[in-house]
């Protein structure tokens, strides 16, 4: 049948990992060994000199410890030495954890928090109900800000809404210490407020921001607009070392995009920069995608529910190629099309260092699935997350998708969630799963007309690895044989199967007769003989 055909063409040899992949392994270890955490609130954390070393170190021991391994395998394709390379280095990681960073020849504690200020400086009035701010209020609330000789380096105002009044207040004080200032956050800070008056306020804290050296400013939730943008201009047009820059549900149209184009002084070191649930639209995506081209160290680039269709989407695609450092990609809920996903897929070949990408709700159909699929499987090789829901994906375009699937043996969450896959596409996704993959651990395969044979498959393919927290079957054709058996697949771990509350067994699939039985056990003798081989 055509889907065997297909998979035969998938080849993968998975072990001994490319130099570039062991290299990004060392990177995302010694990330997670100077993130705060719950054992490093107890045993300490981490400097990043100390990290790297470990990390190197660690990656070394789990590799040789692998290789060993596969050296002992037969005619193995190194499914089975990923994933002893993965828990060897998890094992290891979490024992560097549990020591704790070592202490200098003085004593003294060398960690870090990971190049952010300590706690101790961070001034937050976020806390509690939003609420009205006004003049009497902020000099209580700001008072610790006027004290001689404090430390406060990062400022949170959100969640307060400031009024002209109040706004005057700050100004002084926020003046005479904006020399210290690295982190300021005024998301939600004028809420409720006439626009007149919120523009009057936006452009009092922008003055007194003026010149700040900020490495993360985020405006979120303001309602800006092209008028807002430009009441920051100051502060903006000031920033020349930003980090980190937040324009979330901001009202951002064509206008407003242009006018912070315009307004971004540099973005030479700009790591993160967020878009998310704007009204940008395709002309606004174009000045997005001038910014995004310009910030070669850009790591984190979200443009989500930003009403961007086909020309938006590929300028952005056509950006993004020149971002090499990126490591989340979240696109989501924009009407790209098949035109921009296959831009898109060029553009991912050179991201290498991708973790994450968010990709559902494009409208990629088959074609532009497929392109993206390809190009991932040459790309990202520690990728964790994967999101393609909502983008009609076939059993057609899924054989590409598990081939990309196969290879990424990182792989932490896979999500495929109203999509039209059917049994056959699920059984390749189920095929691509079901070896190795030791730290996946959530796969939303929900809504998609899958019945009893590819349920079943699904199951079994996840039910026995070590950690797995979620399989979200629900919104299917599933049987109530099916449902039975899936259930028993899950007997010992009924956690773990999620919800089958809109499973609908009498769904019209591809059955007419209404012999569900005979239908399905015919359908799993074909899918039987599906398989996703490793050939070199």
């Amino acid at each position: 049948m055509a889907f065997a055909s297909q998979a035969h063409q998938i080849s993968l040899k998975l072990w001994p990992p490319s130099q570039s992949t062991r290299l990004t392994l060392i990177e995302r270890m010694a990330k997670n060994l100077t993130t705060p955490s719950t054992i490093s609130r107890k045993y300490g954390l981490l400097s990043k000199e100390e990290a790297e070393v470990d990390a190197k170190q660690i990656e070394q021991l789990a590799f040789d410890v692998a290789s060993q391994h596969h050296q002992k395998e037969a005619d193995g394709d190194g499914s089975s030495a990923v994933l002893l390379y993965a828990k060897e280095s998890s094992k290891l990681m979490l024992e560097v954890l549990k020591r704790g960073p070592r202490v200098t020849e003085e004593g003294a504690d060398i960690s870090t928090e990971n190049g952010r200020a300590p706690q101790g400086s961070v001034f937050d009035i976020s806390g509690g109900e939003r609420a009205f701010i006004e003049a009497k209020e902020a000099e209580d609330l700001l008072r610790p800000l006027s004290e001689p000789g404090n430390s406060f380096n990062r400022i949170c105002f959100s969640n307060r809404s400031f009024g002209l009044e109040a706004a005057l207040v700050a100004n002084p004080i926020l003046s005479s210490m904006k020399h210290q200032l690295t982190e300021v956050d005024l998301s939600d800070f004028v809420a409720g407020r006439p626009e007149a008056e919120a523009l009057q306020v936006m452009n009092i804290f922008s003055s007194a921001l003026e010149g700040c050296n900020l490495r993360y400013l985020d405006l979120s939730n303001n309602a800006l607009g092209e008028k807002g943008i430009r009441a920051f201009a100051a502060l903006i047009k000031s920033q020349h070392n930003l980090e980190g820059l937040y324009l979330i549900n901001d009202g951002i149209s064509e206008e407003a995009a242009v006018a912070v184009s315009e307004l971004l002084p540099s973005t030479e070191k700009l790591k993160v920069l967020q878009f998310h649930n704007n009204m940008t639209g395709d002309l606004g995506a174009l000045a997005i995608a001038k910014i995004v081209k310009r910030s070669l160290l850009l790591e984190d680039f979200k443009c989500s529910s930003t009403r961007v269709d086909a020309e938006g989407g590929v300028a952005l695609a056509e950006a993004l190629a020149t971002c090499t450092c990126m490591k989340k990609l979240d696109l989501r809920d924009n009407m790209f099309g098949v035109e921009a996903g296959v831009a898109l897929s060029k553009a991912l070949l050179a991201l290498t260092g991708l973790t994450e990408v968010y990709l559902n709700y494009l409208n990629l159909e088959d074609e532009g699935t497929e392109a993206i699929a390809n190009a991932l499987k040459e790309s990202a090789p520690s990728l964790e997350v994967l999101d393609m829901a909502g983008n009609d994906i076939t059993a057609k375009g899924a054989s590409s998708l598990a081939g990309c699937i196969l290879a990424k043996q990182f792989l932490t969450k896979l999500n495929l969630a109203e999509n039209e896959l059917k049994d056959e596409g699920a059984i390749l996704i189920a095929k691509a799963i079901e070896t190795g993959h030791g730290q996946l651990n959530e796969v939303d395969i929900s809504t998609n007309a899958i019945r009893r044979a590819g349920a079943r498959l699904l199951a079994q393919a996840v039910v026995n690895k070590p950690g797995f927290k979620l399989l979200n079957l629900n919104g299917n054709f599933i049987s109530d044989e099916g449902i039975d058996e899936v259930k028993k697949i899950f007997k010992s771990l009924p956690t773990v199967l999620g919800p089958l509350d809109e499973n609908d067994p009498e769904g019209e699939d591809f059955r007419e007769d209404g012999d569900d039985g005979d239908e399905d056990d015919e359908l799993e003798s074909r899918l039987k003989g599906l398989e996703i081989k490793n050939d070199v």
